[in-house]
Order: C-alpha cells, then structure tokens, then sequence
C-alpha cells in the first residue's frame, strides 16, 4: 500500500553529516526542512549539497523546503534567565522600558504590542510550547491568562495568530533568505505568520524577478 503522507525532517546540527542524511532519507524521508530561523547560508548550502547527493545514491526523490524565519517578535530578559508560568495564571507582557522582567511581567521586542493586539486574542510562545489568553490592555501592558504553561526563558519567540500586527510578513532578512535559497533550487518556500493573500506577494515578486517558480507552503 502506497502512503499518502509525507515525511518533513528538519536538517540541522544533529543530521547535518552526509551519513546521517543518507540514513533519514532511507528511513523515509520526503522533504528535506532547512530552517532559516538558525544556522547560515553556508551551512545551509552543504545541508542542501549533501541531500541532494543523498537522494542520487538511494535513489529516492526528496524534495528540500526552505523554511524562512518570518518577523521574529521575542520576549524580553527575565531574572535568573527563565520564569515558571503555571496553567491558570496571569502574566503581563509590558512595552514598558523592562531589563530583567519576572514571573509575573516581562518586556517585549515588539514596540506597538499592546497598541495592536486586543482582548480575547491569543499568543503562542516558544514555537507554541505555551499559550496565553490576552484578558486586559492598558497602557502599555498586555495582561494575559495561561492557557498551556510551563518555563519560559530569555529571548523567547511570541507570535500572534489572531492579531492584526503591522509588522511585515517579509523581512529584510527573509527576502536575503528567499534569494539564497530560490539561488540553490530548492522545491519548496515555507512562509511565518501569513495574514491574508498580500502577505505572499512579496515572494513571488521575488520569485518573478529571479525567473523561478515553486510552491509557497503559508
């Protein structure tokens, strides 16, 4: 019976030797993910490199995703460099000028957080390991209820999949990325924190200027 699923391994410190890679893509890998939210554009060309050569010797099609990092909104420092935040709690994320936040109230990266985001709206920290529920804006702080908790540490990622931020879905960054990765021929664009149609645009104008075309994962 032919599977339907596909299987995305993510290439990084751990696999990133051509044995390792070998050995993945024996086990059944579909599509290679290089994320570009670590790494460099170095390491990234010998993952690709060695995928690819991967692929020839087994002789199974593997097709490589370049996952761009999208506007990276982080929290701020805490004390000791990490804070517990118990399901059922309340916490308060604060514009306010903050350099070491506690359990209870810690800084953001993103300046216009509490003017953009609204009551009811929900956060997703650390790649989505916690979640928040925003009950109350005022002023500069954004109080939150813990929908999932758990630790939480310095520099963590904040997204907010139902907010209407003003942020740019491509950033400088992403479009250097996007350029790099198209220059390699990989398969697949993976795009963060897609809001509505337009936010693709800026891809695929790059793709248009570059001559080349592939799937847009958002």
């Amino acid at each position: 019976m032919s599977r339907r699923a596909k299987i995305v391994c993510t290439i990084g410190p751990a696999t990133a030797t051509p044995e390792r890679i070998q050995a993945v893509v024996e086990a059944g890998m579909d599509v290679a993910r290089l994320n570009f939210s670590h790494g460099t554009h170095v390491d990234h060309e010998a993952a690709y490199g060695m995928v690819r050569d991967a692929s020839d010797r087994t002789g199974r099609a593997v097709g490589i995703l370049a996952d761009l990092q999208g506007p990276k909104i982080r929290l701020g420092r805490f004390e000791g460099g990490r804070a517990d935040w118990p399901a059922g709690s309340e916490i308060v994320i604060t514009n306010d000028p903050l350099p070491l936040g506690t359990a209870q109230r810690v800084g953001t990266t993103y300046p216009r957080l509490a003017a953009e985001v609204g009551i009811g709206e929900s956060m997703l920290v650390d790649d989505g390991k916690l979640s928040l529920k925003i009950i109350d804006v005022v002023g500069n702080d954004v109080r939150c209820f813990v929908v999932e908790g758990g630790e939480v540490s310095d520099h963590k990622g904040l997204s907010l999949p139902n907010s209407a931020l003003s942020t740019q879905s491509l950033s400088d960054k992403d479009a250097a990325d996007l350029r790099f990765a198209l220059g390699l021929s990989v398969d697949f664009v993976a795009l963060s924190f897609v809001r509505d149609p337009a936010d693709v645009e800026p891809v695929r104008a790059i793709m248009a200027e570059m001559g080349v075309k592939v799937p847009v994962i958002a």
